[in-house]
């Protein structure tokens, strides 16, 4: 998602929030996957780049949460509310 200078920051966190609702399912999923495969990774290089997306996602995850933080702190809005 990007912003700009006359952005709505409330559609923004709205759609932040989304982001952050579907990109946790994502990853989620790809958790249970990892231990109920029938054909596991079987070289170093695939547990690497499934070790490295996850880590991926988790790093989205972050700077999303860390933005939907800064629009409600924009809003005057609780933390977790």
């Amino acid at each position: 998602m990007t912003t700009t200078p006359d952005s709505d920051p409330r559609q923004e966190l709205q759609q932040v929030e989304e982001d952050l609702a579907r990109l946790r399912r994502e990853l989620d999923e790809v958790r249970a996957l990892g231990g109920t495969r029938f054909d596991p990774p079987n070289d170093a290089g695939d547990v690497a780049a499934e070790l490295t997306a996850e880590e991926e996602q988790q790093a989205i995850i972050a700077t999303l949460e860390k933005r939907r933080d800064d629009l409600r702190r924009k809003l005057g809005l609780a933390e977790g509310s």
